[in-house]
């Protein structure tokens, strides 16, 4: 809503009904019901009793407008609040796996002495499990402090959206014991193996350095490729073929990083993609009127001649429940001028589709509910004036994003209901400049009930809801650039730890630093450039499945990866691995020869 001119008053009733000499008159009734009660024949007798004298038809609270908003809000954010902690836990136990892993296979020395020494198996197990429980206990007082300081701000958020009084942060201790409790089994669950690897290493095998990899040729030198390659480029094509696991195991950590990133960019594009749609494609006028009874077109005559209305174009608005077989469903069928530029149906391809002269146009979501296709008859429950029951066949399917109806021309739908050419409210373009001046003039018409500006609607639109798309989209982006660069720069470390004897004897044997740092930091930038792909496939399964999990009656997130979304994932991965390979090239500047060749005793 435009809250500069929308707002809800309450009064007393007898006061407000004295006002307008109705005095024992209602217009709305509100009921609770036994528990067990049969929700249905309620309604259905309601119907009955209130037919007589022109109600619009009963109905639960499950179809309210405002309590439909916020359980499909809530439904959403619990699709959220599933989808990425599953996402992050998965990652990060994937992380401590790579890390401790590496870390054993540079304490191998260590780990033999002390089974040499008689320390058990289950001695250095437990030593290796306590560092991840104290890394991940550290961790976890953060999560929940940081949790806590988000959570508090997503509360406002969403008590200023849906303007509730008041809103108490509440958090159950029960939720930080079981946060805690499934962080922990992950980061457990993640280095068992090589926690496994640790204590099952024997003695003897673990005071020898590695064996080198088994020398054959690699694919590119197969190819005859090599001689198109330098020295450096060829061993560091060998040193990746020859390191399967550990290579596969960066590049997909660094693929769900990226992925992680274009679910917090895709929310925002799709967002902006269902506005264009809406307001630019489809619904084009500057703004809505609603008449408080329908109106004979005639109307629109005194509407175009009010300063400052450019044009206007009616429509009718019927409230209607639908039924196909055993589906049901309540709505209203709007019926729409021929020819109509304010006010545009489009097919499933976005494209404007003309209305048939005959028959219903359906969206697609709706259809989908009720298993209709094209060609299909619909019975249609009228829910105002005689409240007839209609058959009417099904022409085509219209793509939208928001809400879900059925389309006629307005003469079409006049004939179904056998009244005049009359209409519920209309389409108008108006002047700009005299904006404030069309308000007053509509302000003192009797018989316009409200009227909706379409440059307000987008504006408090962007304003609510996209701030709490963008407090997901950040939270998601800090996380993915958290774990993009996690995984690079343990990556390199551990690489530098691994591989710093070989570099040193690189070194005495005339290798320059600049050579030994394209021989490390190359096999780097290699696996980031393959990562980069994979990461956009990753992206885009997630992203799919969040949009596949955010299609329901009010509102359907389209499928929409803009080339900035990719640009952002690749460009934070790139720059977290020139980071990386920056604080990398400052220990290699630092490589202490004489301490790396000796040999360990």
């Amino acid at each position: 809503p435009d809250f500069k001119r929308y707002g809800v008053l309450w009064m007393e009733q007898r006061s407000l009904a004295s006002a307008y000499d109705m005095e024992g008159a209602f217009n709305n009734l509100t009921l609770t019901l036994e528990r067990g009660a049969n929700i249905r024949g309620v309604t259905e007798r309601l119907d009955e009793l209130i037919k007589p004298d022109g109600g619009y038809g009963s109905y639960s609270r499950d179809y309210q407008l405002s309590n439909r908003f916020l359980a499909e809000e809530l439904t959403g954010l619990e699709t959220s609040a599933t989808i990425f902690p599953l996402i992050f836990v998965g990652v990060s136990a994937f992380l401590l796996n790579v890390v401790l892993s590496r870390l054993i296979s540079t304490e191998r020395d260590q780990i033999a002495i002390l089974k040499a020494f008689g320390y058990s198996d289950l001695t250095i197990g437990w030593h290796y499990l306590k560092l991840v429980l104290i890394i991940v206990s550290v961790g976890i007082v953060c999560g929940v402090a940081l949790g806590l300081y988000w959570g508090r701000g997503l509360s406002n958020i969403y008590m200023e959206f849906y303007r509730f009084p008041y809103m108490h942060f509440l958090v159950e201790g029960y939720v930080i014991v079981t946060a805690a409790l499934i962080t922990m089994a992950a980061a457990v669950m993640g280095t068992l193996h090589a926690v496994y690897r640790a204590v099952t290493l024997p003695p003897a095998e673990a005071m020898r350095p590695e064996a080198p990899p088994d020398y054959r040729a690699t694919v590119v030198e197969r190819l005859g490729l090599q001689r198109w390659l330098a020295q450096p480029t060829r061993m560091i094509l060998r040193h990746i073929e020859r390191r399967p696991v550990k290579s596969t195991l960066s590049v997909i950590g660094l693929a769900f990083a990226g992925g992680i990133m274009m679910v917090g960019n895709f929310q925002e594009s799709a967002i902006r993609f269902i506005v264009t749609v809406q307001f630019e494609m489809s619904q084009r006028d500057d703004m809505t009127l609603s008449f408080v009874e329908p109106l004979s077109r005639k109307a629109l005559f005194n509407i175009r001649r009010q300063p400052g209305v450019i044009h206007a174009e009616g429509f009718r608005a019927v409230p209607v429940r639908f039924h196909f077989g055993h589906r049901s469903y309540r709505t209203s069928i709007q019926g729409l001028q021929p020819g109509g530029v304010l006010m545009r149906v489009l097919n499933t391809e976005l494209e404007p589709l003309a209305l048939p002269q005959r028959g219903l146009v359906m969206t697609d979501y709706l259809g989908k509910l009720l298993g209709i296709q094209p060609g299909d008859m619909v019975t249609v429950e009228v829910l105002e004036g005689r409240q007839p029951v209609l058959q009417v066949p099904v022409v085509a399917l219209t793509k939208q994003y928001l809400g879900v109806y059925g389309y006629m021309q307005v003469e079409a739908l006049n004939r179904l209901m056998r009244e005049g050419n009359v209409i519920s409210g209309a389409y108008i373009t108006i002047d700009e400049m005299a904006r404030d001046e069309v308000y007053t003039q509509l302000k003192s018409m009797p018989q316009i009930s409200g009227t909706i500006a379409r440059k307000a609607a987008i504006q408090s639109f962007y304003d609510t809801l996209a701030e709490t798309i963008l407090f997901f989209s950040f939270i998601a982006n800090l996380l993915g650039m958290a774990i993009a660069f996690g995984v690079v720069y343990n990556t390199a470390r551990i690489a530098l730890s691994e591989r710093g004897r070989e570099l040193a004897s690189m070194r005495v044997l005339g290798f320059t630093r600049g050579e030994i740092a394209y021989i490390l930091l190359g096999e780097l930038f290699a696996l980031t450039l393959v990562a980069i792909p994979v990461g956009f496939a990753v992206g885009y399964g997630l992203c799919a499945f969040l949009a596949a999990n955010f299609q329901n009656e009010l509102y359907r997130v389209p499928l929409v990866v803009e080339t900035a979304t990719y640009a952002n994932a690749a460009m934070v991965i790139l720059v977290s691995t020139c980071i990386s390979s920056w604080l990398i090239w400052r220990q290699l500047k630092r490589l202490d020869l004489v301490a790396v060749l000796k040999t360990r005793e």
